[in-house]
């Protein structure tokens, strides 16, 4: 049985991760199954970071 799970990533994220990690060119030539789990690794790293960095600035009362 094969089930489909939703993305949490948006598609443009995702795109602008593998544009900034370097791997965009393989995205749009083999699609996400050709890039590299070390690839893949880094690109929710990343994404972990900008949510957290995200967080801290919008609970910052203080932030102008």
């Amino acid at each position: 049985m094969s089930r489909r799970r939703r993305s949490v990533m948006s598609e443009q994220l995702k795109y602008e991760l593998a544009k900034d990690l370097g791997f965009y060119d393989t995205v749009q030539k083999e699609g996400w199954g050709g890039i590299r789990a070390k690839d893949a690794g880094n690109m929710i790293k990343r994404a972990i970071q900008l949510a957290e960095q995200s967080a801290q600035g919008s609970s910052n009362p203080n932030r102008q």
